[in-house]
């Protein structure tokens, strides 16, 4: 394994999913850039209008309390105030303000643990969901009646949308010439 995908590695499990989005803590940004966390939020509030909501938010005293207790995050000295947290475009973002050789280093290696972990999840989703369409369908037809038209009307339903057979049907998306 090389230099580079020990560093990858060891930036994904600082990845976490809140609000629905991956996004990296304040504090674990700017130990990797190598800066105090109040100065990384200087240079955040100075440039507010480039980190929208969808890039940057701020946690709610309820997801910082959760989050301490799942990740063991230590509470001795605490914050001020609560942190905030980037998603994989406020960390791109970072990377003009934070316009540091050593910054758009690390922001590449982030954004290239950021697309790691989509790829992964891409590639789980399919087998996932088909292994558990296959045990609600076990568990459907041992409750019903195995005629029961509108069982029969969900399972082939389904079926149809996992099949591959149907990739010539979709629908292209792009420029057309």
């Amino acid at each position: 394994m090389t230099n580079k995908n020990t560093e990858i590695i060891s930036i994904e499990p600082k990845i976490l999913t809140i609000r629905g989005a991956k996004v990296m803590l304040d504090s674990d940004l700017a130990a990797l850039y190598g800066v105090t966390t109040g100065r990384l939020n200087e240079a955040v509030k100075r440039n507010l209008k480039r980190f929208p909501e969808e890039f940057m938010f701020q946690l709610t005293k309820e997801e910082w309390q959760n989050l301490k207790s799942q990740n063991a995050i230590s509470s001795w000295g605490g914050r001020r105030k609560l942190p905030l947290v980037f998603t994989e475009h406020g960390v791109t973002m970072l990377s003009s303000v934070l316009n540091s050789p050593r910054a758009v280093q690390i922001n590449i290696q982030i954004i290239k643990a950021f697309i790691a972990l989509r790829r992964y999840a891409l590639a789980q989703k399919p087998e996932n969901i088909t292994r558990r369409i296959g045990i609600l369908e076990k568990v459907l037809l041992q409750y019903m009646d195995k005629n029961d038209k509108r069982v029969n009307e969900i399972v082939e339903t389904i079926n149809d949308m996992l099949s591959t057979d149907d990739e010539d049907d979709a629908k292209q998306i792009g420029f057309v010439k």
